[in-house]
């Protein structure tokens, strides 16, 4: 969840409930050309956020037509980030900021955390990673075990021939996995250190390997909304790394990138592509969210600038010099978002027409009006790129009053081409398949 500055929290939390700033009917910010409208500047931040209610008995989320959605596992403690072992075992971290995190404490800390609570965020941390396995095939988790605890706000996880690796908030860990193993004991080897810290503003860290397996790919957000704690405090953030297995040798990949989360190869080119949350503060139609092929050692703006090469005249010092070099991204995703999840469409028994697009888990915005995200959308790829307008997949997380009964994050495949989704709301992981697909007994 995307937060403003500690100051912007006391003056906004008394109106918190209400809706401040300029509001917006829709949301022009999608697609290759988002229109990029001047920033507007507000006393007071928008603070609009979706208070979290307990879904209802029997509450699905909306799929197409076509398509049923289950519930594969309940029960679970905020579920962030997905990840599909080769035996059909599904990971699931469960996790959330670390207790020091983003100054945290006093009064500026209280309110911070009284907002988060109605989003349904900023409880302690479950620090734990949860093994799901469904025994017989039937499209629900019949084991639910915890696979791995004593991490600190794990997120991403990579499987390397036998190496298990885990994006804690501050490291990069390793560990020996077993096929078919329901949990792991000890704390693994440390790879590397990453950047966290006493602010440690966008705490989560994702990981994906190379088809080779020679390569890790590790993002790592800014330490602001839009450099307000300094340009020193974003040393080493705001980028994608690229660590040599073998050697142990790291170094950017990409930079200027201020939130990256999702990492998944595109099928048909082979590329690398990222879903990255934008900064707030410019209006409701300001910064779109957007998912992008990073090229090797391209900048993309933070904090000097954003879609490429749109000054933020809030940031000192200014960098004319870096601006001039922004990349602009490849598609948007619509303002204030929060696009984390991401696969592309690799299995066989969705329709034709999802093979090799991209699936978004929108979390969901907490300043906007009216609410953005708080859905799971499509991108339809054609020769490795997008094609066309985006799709919503899965919806309904949103109630006709505008309380959040589950927020998306996390998307995989299962070993059957089923589409998975986090939902660390309504604490679940959520289940689309054609209807009527048949499917293959057993893992």
């Amino acid at each position: 969840m995307r937060l403003f500055n500690r100051f912007a929290f006391l003056a906004a939390f008394p109106l918190a409930s209400c809706a401040l700033g300029p509001s917006g009917s829709h949301d022009i910010g999608f697609g290759s050309s988002p229109t990029i409208p001047p920033p507007e500047s507000t006393l007071l931040p928008m603070v609009n956020i979706a208070p979290v209610h307990a879904r209802p008995p029997g509450f699905r989320p909306t799929a197409p037509p076509g398509f049923d959605v289950t519930l594969f596992a309940a029960g679970l403690a905020h579920p962030r980030w997905l990840y599909t072992l080769p035996n059909g075992d599904i990971l699931v971290a469960e996790s959330d900021a670390p207790e020091e995190h983003d100054e945290g404490s006093g009064l500026a800390g209280s309110i911070r955390r009284q907002i988060m609570k109605r989003a349904g965020a900023g409880l302690p941390s479950p620090d734990r990673i949860v093994l799901l396995r469904d025994r017989n095939g039937s499209g629900a988790a019949q084991m639910q075990t915890v696979f791995l605890r004593g991490l600190r706000s794990p997120f991403g996880m990579a499987l390397i021939g036998s190496q298990l690796y885990v994006a804690d908030t501050d490291a990069l860990l390793r560990f020996d996995y077993v096929a078919g193993a329901t949990s792991i004991e000890g704390p693994g080897v440390k790879v590397l250190d990453l950047p966290a810290g006493p602010i440690n503003h966008h705490w989560t860290k994702n990981v994906v390997a190379d088809r080779s397996g020679k390569h890790l790919y590790v993002t790592v957000g800014s330490n602001s909304n839009a450099g307000e704690n300094g340009i020193d405090a974003e040393q080493d953030r705001a980028r994608i790394l690229v660590l040599d297995v073998d050697t142990g040798r790291m170094r950017p990949y990409a930079t200027g990138l201020r939130n990256p989360n999702g990492l998944a190869w595109q099928p048909d080119s082979g590329a690398l592509w990222t879903t990255v949350n934008e900064r707030d503060g410019l209006g409701n139609n300001l910064v779109p969210d957007y998912m992008t092929a990073p090229k090797e050692g391209a900048f993309y703006g933070f904090p000097y600038s954003y879609y490429g090469q749109h000054v933020d005249a809030r940031v000192t010092p200014q960098r004319p010099d870096l601006v001039g070099n922004a990349v602009e991204p490849d598609y948007a995703l619509g303002n204030h978002t929060a696009s984390l999840g991401l696969v592309f469409y690799t299995g066989k028994s969705f329709p034709a027409r999802y093979r090799g697009g991209a699936f978004i888990g929108q979390h969901g915005s907490w300043n906007r009006k009216p609410h953005a995200g708080y859905k799971v959308l499509f991108v339809p790829f054609v020769d490795g790129k997008p094609a066309g307008a985006p799709e919503d997949f899965l919806t309904g997380f949103l109630t006709a009053d505008e309380h959040a009964v589950g927020r998306p994050v996390g998307v995989a495949l299962d070993a059957h081409g089923a589409l998975l989704v986090a939902d660390d709301v309504g604490n679940a992981v959520w289940r689309i398949v054609p209807r009527d697909n048949e499917e293959p007994a057993g893992n």
